[in-house]
């Protein structure tokens, strides 16, 4: 059975912007955008009516910015994969965004093959989380010993999802039906407290794990 496009929603409070992106991702084959928002309440209520596969969210957003945004659609149950799109370069500017539940972001300069790319990669499960932002990331946290309970196979799990690699990847990567790869990830997130792999990859960077 061949799967739809994946579906976006662009969340920019310039109508250019929105416009540009559409334009891209729409002559995409396997790329559809559904909708878009100028504003972080209008995007919460655009994204859980449309149930988006990928959002596309800028950080500075009038009203409620875009990690308030991320919070509310977390809150209410929302598990779209969340791209930040921004033109902050300092990487302490996207962390909370990223603990906030983000799978990942972009720089709004960003090549348009590029982008195409990241949406499909963050739609596969992949996180993407920069060498500085993982670094930014590690500034006061200090390292966790949480990471004792977990077994040898599940570390090893733990540092393939830091990696960016889907269960399909892991599981091929470490010979394991995917399947497999599934139980370990839940027993990872049960045993560390954590909600999803983005904060599983966040972890595994703070603790030296990768």
């Amino acid at each position: 059975m061949t799967e739809g496009p994946i579906r976006v929603v662009v969340v920019d409070d310039h109508q250019v912007v929105r416009h540009g992106l559409r334009t891209f991702l729409d002559i995409q084959d396997d790329i559809e955008v559904i909708g878009e928002a100028g504003d972080g309440n209008e995007a919460v209520e655009q994204i859980c009516a449309l149930s988006p596969d990928v959002v596309l969210l800028d950080l500075k957003l009038p009203t409620v910015d875009g990690v308030e945004t991320l919070r509310m659609l977390r809150d209410r149950g929302n598990t779209a994969k969340v791209l930040i799109l921004t033109s902050f370069t300092e990487p302490t500017s996207v962390v909370p965004a990223l603990r906030a539940g983000a799978s990942g972001y972009l720089f709004k300069d960003v090549d348009p093959e590029a982008l195409a790319q990241a949406v499909r990669a963050v739609h596969a499960g992949q996180v993407l989380l920069e060498p500085e932002v993982a670094a930014a990331l590690v500034s006061g946290d200090g390292r966790s010993d949480r990471s004792t309970s977990l077994t040898e196979r599940e570390r090893e799990v733990l540092a393939e999802i830091a990696r960016g690699r889907s269960n399909r990847e892991i599981a091929r990567a470490l010979v394991l039906s995917e399947k497999t790869v599934k139980t370990h990830v839940s027993s990872i997130l049960a045993k560390l407290g954590l909600a999803d792999r983005t904060q599983a990859a966040l972890y595994a960077v703070r603790s030296g794990i990768v």
